[in-house]
């Protein structure tokens, strides 16, 4: 991998090939960030994205990596670094979402969404913690879900609420190293992930839920993540609650 024209800040989306993501990592490049588009299977997608900021006028590239795999995430940061120089911020949006109610649950499905959603997690705010540069800041993802407590999400709240454990601590171990570590969790947010399988009657209800009547679009999350990305120095240890008011 070739480097390209250094840049000032550098930002690494993972599972920022779609969905909340995409708009994050549209967000930070109009932000003057360099950015670093991660996917796991959709390739295309992610190159795509790449392609058009850097046809604007920015910096991308697109990399590959499973989240959960050690050394995927040790070599994906290697080439982050290696092509821009270093990373100043680390987005993780990467998950998933498997509902079902607790007693009924299987624990295939269990042991799948834990990988992905805490170890995978664990495993980019370690590299994160080894790596961003002073000044930066770790943004990792949780939900609305673990304060509304909607049933049939509880596997997916435990992997959140890990989520959102972790980070805090983290934040605690980067003590003077000058580097922010939050959590995002977004409400009900029209992405393919959130949209299926719901019907027009489950959508009004959640609409009608928040007081600003509707649901949250990605570039709504995008506005949060880059608020802490850049300017919001004195936000760190915290989980923001990005939902419009549902809870």
């Amino acid at each position: 991998m070739t480097s390209i024209l250094a840049t000032p800040r550098v930002a690494l989306v993972i599972g920022g090939s779609g969905g909340i993501g995409k708009s994050i990592v549209h967000k930070l490049a109009a932000e003057g960030f360099a950015v670093a588009v991660h996917y796991s299977e959709n390739q295309a997608s992610a190159q795509k994205l790449a392609d058009e900021i850097v046809v604007a006028g920015g910096s991308a590239i697109a990399v590959r990596g499973d989240v959960a795999d050690e050394t995927a995430m040790t070599t994906l940061f290697d080439d982050v670094e290696q092509f821009f120089g270093g990373i100043d911020v680390v987005v993780n949006t990467a998950g998933i979402m498997i509902l079902g109610p607790v007693a009924d649950y299987d624990l295939e499905a269990f042991d799948l969404l834990m990988r992905t959603n805490v170890r995978g997690t664990f495993l980019v705010s370690q590299q994160a913690a080894r790596r961003v540069r002073s000044g930066g800041a770790i943004i990792n993802f949780s939900t609305t879900v673990t304060r509304t407590q909607f049933p049939n999400y509880g596997p997916y709240v435990a992997s959140k609420a890990a989520v959102e454990g972790l980070t805090l601590v983290l934040a605690r171990e980067l003590r003077g190293r000058d580097v922010t570590v939050n959590a995002v969790a977004p409400g009900p947010t029209a992405t393919a992930l959130f949209l299926e399988g719901k019907d027009e009657q489950s959508i009004a209800t959640l609409e009608k839920a928040t007081p600003l009547e509707r649901i949250g679009a990605p570039e709504d999350i995008a506005e949060t993540v880059a608020f802490l990305a850049g300017p919001a120095r004195w936000i760190n240890g915290q989980t923001i609650f990005t939902n419009g008011g549902l809870a």
